[in-house]
């Protein structure tokens, strides 16, 4: 019991465990991730439609819960950009009014967090894996490239504009003329000042930087800036107890986005959890529990007006580089934020909304993963055409139909690839017992005798075509006496490719050709034996002993022998040059 307690809840084992010379680095790495949470959480509130306030509500019982739960001593959870855009493009079509806009995205982190907490009790971490890493890194780079452009009302002083990139870019190219120049002046200097800090200091909190100033010049020359919008006042105290609206046309609205945030959510929080621990190599990622903390912290979170949340890239690598060693680095962010709320945030009234939409633009441009797209085209491989549908119809149609295009594109490229497995036709190597494809090797044919491999579990989806590829090459062979099946490839065979496989070999031998298989996996061997009883062909080991069996006509002697019964053994004379001192059938213990 105190086992299974201990899986559940980690923050036990790395408690009792704690030492006094970790408490430094958690300290400056909870303070750092802290401060940087506050304009990184307002930002993000805004991307999803909210005020800003509530993404300081996001940074706190999300991240405490997460802390005790994870598997992950250095994950910083809280708001992220990305989910932030899902976020608006649900619940902007549903709500009617400022107030429904905050239940409804309430309710979403609760849906999300039932989601994930399911996934991770069932153990299906796996289903992610339906998003593959084109179709991710597609959704990403555009999400990214909607997310700064959207942004941009921000910089210039102009009305937003949201949803696909047309309607952005249109909304922007009509109200250009009304750009307000203070605006655009703040903006552009608080970019400049965010990309300076990156690149000559790095170890610099340059978000909270650039936040200072904007706040210290509108704080001294207002009265000449009028034009240039900000934050304004911004509720102070901690977040209430609230149950979420469980109201069930919302819940019925918001569910399939809520199954999307929560698989982007956890790929992205896994993503970087994994990539922190395999350079801390102090601890292990356990991704069924991951599913369950993310999915308590979201549930935590919608009961103190959290909308949905997942970790952040940016503030765990920060977290791993000024010194965090365990989960206490996040609750003492949590504590940064908590005392923001309660007596700081009077100080934010004057913060420039293009401060926030700077820090945005420049946080999110490392997203688009232009290098993933020239790999993929320098490979040649067909993934580059999943990464551009996802981009492009993320892009151009809208976030939840980008996602769809991707997933459902690699699902019908799944099907596609196991319905039409690798087959091919073997030679051997000359002067060598070695069989490969004659499509890429210099091989030599033996007169007679046809070898294919066909590489793939033989199921369902593509009996049909290993049937017909087998009779299509053993019409096309004229002389054919032998046709040796390479079975290595298949590692796994349900009942509908049982069948097919049998009605091939009672096709081939009625036309006057003799099946051997061979290098048989043991269950592979086990059913067709079941099946066949006495009329199964033998299994040789090898291809080599297959091929020998042919050449010397000993096939006659062995097809219709029990299976696991020894081969004659009337080749001993040429053994030598044959390179086999015997043709090998398999014996199994059955």
């Amino acid at each position: 019991m105190l086992s299974s307690i201990k899986k559940r809840i980690p923050a036990i084992e790395w408690l009792s465990g704690y030492e006094s010379r970790y408490f430094k680095g958690d300290l400056a790495a909870g303070i750092t991730v802290g401060v940087l949470l506050i304009p990184q959480g307002m930002a993000y509130a805004l991307i999803a439609g909210l005020p800003a306030v509530y993404g300081l509500y996001a940074a706190l019982a999300p991240l405490v819960f997460y802390a005790l739960a994870g598997t992950s001593r250095h994950l910083a959870v809280g708001p992220v950009a990305l989910i932030a855009l899902l976020i608006a493009s649900t619940v902007s079509p549903l709500a009617s009014s400022p107030e429904e806009y905050i239940a409804l995205s309430i309710t979403l982190a609760l849906l999300t967090g039932v989601i994930q907490l399911l996934f991770g009790i069932l153990r299906l971490g796996f289903i992610v894996n339906l998003m593959s890493h084109p179709v991710l890194t597609g959704f990403i780079s555009a999400a990214a490239v909607v997310i700064g452009l959207s942004q941009f009302h921000h910089l210039i002083g102009v009305n937003s504009s949201t949803g696909t990139l047309p309607a952005v870019l249109y909304g922007i190219f009509t109200q250009i003329m009304s750009a307000d120049p203070a605006t655009i002046s703040i903006g552009a200097g608080s970019i400049l000042l965010l990309l300076l800090l990156k690149h000559f200091s790095p170890k610099l909190p340059a978000a909270v930087l650039a936040v200072v100033a904007g706040i210290l010049m509108m704080f001294s020359f207002q009265q000449f800036l009028p034009s240039v919008s900000i934050i304004g006042s911004i509720d102070s105290g901690l977040p209430s107890f609230m149950l979420p609206d469980f109201n069930m046309d919302w819940i019925t609205s918001l569910l399939p986005m809520a199954m999307a945030i929560a698989l982007v959510g956890y790929i992205e929080a896994v993503s970087v959890a994994k990539a922190i621990q395999h350079k801390s190599k102090e601890y292990e990622i356990d991704a069924n529990q991951e599913l369950i903390a993310l999915g308590g912290s979201n549930i935590a979170g919608s009961f103190f007006q959290s909308f949905p949340v997942t970790g952040s890239f940016s503030r765990t690598a920060i977290n791993f580089s000024t010194g965090g060693h365990t989960p206490m680095a996040s609750f003492i962010s949590a504590g940064v934020v908590l005392l923001t709320l309660l007596f700081l945030t009077p100080v934010f009234y004057y913060l420039p909304h293009a401060v926030l939409g700077a820090i945005i633009i420049v946080s999110v441009a490392g997203l688009i993963d232009y290098k993933a797209f020239f790999r993929l085209w320098k490979l040649g491989h067909y993934d580059r055409y999943l990464l551009l549908i996802t981009f492009a119809g993320t892009l151009f149609l809208g976030i939840k139909e980008g996602i769809l295009a991707g997933v459902f594109l690699s699902v019908i490229m799944l099907l596609y690839r196991s319905a039409r497995p690798n087959m091919v036709v073997l030679g051997k190597i000359p002067g060598t017992g070695i069989y490969r494809d004659i499509r890429n090797y210099k091989t030599e044919s033996i007169p007679g005798i046809l070898m294919v491999r066909f590489d793939g579990p033989l199921h369902f989806a593509n009996a049909a075509f290993f049937k017909n590829e087998l009779i299509r090459l053993s019409a096309e062979n004229t002389g054919l006496k032998h046709l040796i099946i390479d079975l290595n490839g298949v590692n796994d065979i349900d009942s509908t490719g049982l069948d097919e496989m049998l009605e091939t070999i009672h096709y081939l031998k009625t036309a006057g050709i003799n099946p051997l298989l061979t290098e048989a996996k043991f269950s592979v061997r086990k059913l067709l034996k079941k099946a066949t009883e006495d009329a199964c062909p033998p299994f040789y080991m090898r291809i080599e002993d297959a091929v020998h069996a042919a050449e010397k006509d000993e096939l006659h002697d062995s097809v219709t022998a029990q299976p696991g019964s020894e081969v004659p053994d009337n080749t001993a004379s040429d053994s030598a040059s044959a390179g086999s001192l015997k043709s090998i059938i398999y014996t199994d213990r059955t």
